[in-house]
């Protein structure tokens, strides 16, 4: 079968790998016909991607049809269209203990740490598996991926039906992340640098958006909050200077989120926490987040027609990762279809 491998950085293949085949009672194989490319699949890429191995099939984002099952399978079956959940797990350790899975001490994700989903074909244990009821666009059952980090920042936020949520930038996950806020019953305000993706934010269903640095993003909280200050930040911008922002936004009794892995420090004032006794936590890929999305997806809560922007065959995937690193600002999600 084909497959989509990274060797070496700044190197993208189209390679004949073995098919792979249902060993265990629990596997479940996979036709696949949607792959989403991330942020993370083009660090592994160009070599930023500090989690990656080489060579490596990338890909965490992906879905299809089933086309077979091990004898133990029993919650999907074989022509189910389903998306496929890339974290792995140890389910020893304390976090798994404790249900939060996501963070496993010796957690893996298909696609960065062992070979993932851009391919033909994949086998996967049914745990993983999360399938879709409604007969929906093939094309698109990778999406179901990341709106579940959407949800899961929503659920370490917090954030309840009527609740104003400031989200710092506007590419995918930001605009995931508001879209479940808003499904939540949230009123969100987004800043970003750049006017298109702004756009794409109001479009999608931002109340309403900020751009920085020729509108007062201080001000402009005040007025949208009337004078209260702004109760949950999402920071998806993900750079130290985003962070200690946050910090100095967030009005007293506020939650901050914050997804980025980069390993700068930020500048924060204990003060600025401990006097507003801020709740400050981190998010990290999801944590049985997928049949929330699929909800969201079927009832048209979720808007995946807006969300990707771009769409590409697999053999195309040299221009996909090119037209994403030379015109950034035009793609929201890319996808490859097998």
């Amino acid at each position: 079968m084909k497959a989509i491998k990274v060797p070496e950085p700044f190197k993208i293949v189209i390679e004949e790998v073995e098919e792979p085949q249902v060993k265990s009672a629990f596997d479940v194989k996979i036709k696949v016909t949607s792959g989403g490319i991330c942020g993370s699949d083009i660090g592994i890429w160009n070599g930023t991607n500090s989690l990656a191995t080489y060579p490596r099939v990338i890909g965490h984002e992906f879905g299809g049809i089933v086309t077979q099952v091990g004898s133990g399978v029993k919650r999907v079956s074989v022509g189910d269209r389903v998306a496929v959940d890339p974290v792995v797990s140890c389910g020893q350790c304390y976090a798994c203990k404790i249900g939060r899975h996501n963070v496993c001490s010796a957690l893996e994700v298909m696609g960065v740490h062992r070979d993932g989903g851009f391919c033909e074909y994949v086998c996967v244990p049914e745990e993983n598996v999360h399938r879709f009821k409604a007969d929906f666009d093939e094309k698109m059952l990778s999406v179901a991926e990341p709106f579940t980090i959407g949800v899961q920042i929503n659920t370490r936020a917090q954030i309840q039906k009527g609740e104003k949520v400031l989200i710092m930038g506007a590419g995918p996950i930001g605009i995931a992340a508001m879209q479940v806020a808003k499904m939540n019953g949230a009123e969100v305000i987004m800043s970003d640098l750049v006017e298109s993706r702004l756009e794409k934010a109001k479009m999608m269903g931002a109340d309403r958006v900020v751009l920085i640095p020729t509108q007062n993003l201080e001000k402009e909280l005040v007025d949208f909050t009337d004078g209260e200050g702004i109760p949950v930040i999402i920071d998806t911008v993900c750079i130290p200077a985003s962070f200690q922002q946050s910090v100095e936004l967030a009005c007293p009794a506020g939650r901050v989120v914050v997804i980025g892995l980069k390993s700068q420090p930020s500048e924060i004032v204990m003060a600025e926490i401990t006097k507003k006794e801020l709740t400050i936590v981190g998010s990290r890929l999801n944590c049985n987040c997928f049949d929330k999305v699929i909800e969201g997806l079927e009832s048209g809560s979720l808007k995946p027609d807006k969300y990707v922007t771009h769409m590409f065959s697999y053999e195309q995937v040299e221009q996909a990762f090119e037209t994403i690193r030379t015109h950034p600002q035009d793609v929201l999600k890319a996808v490859i279809t097998f």
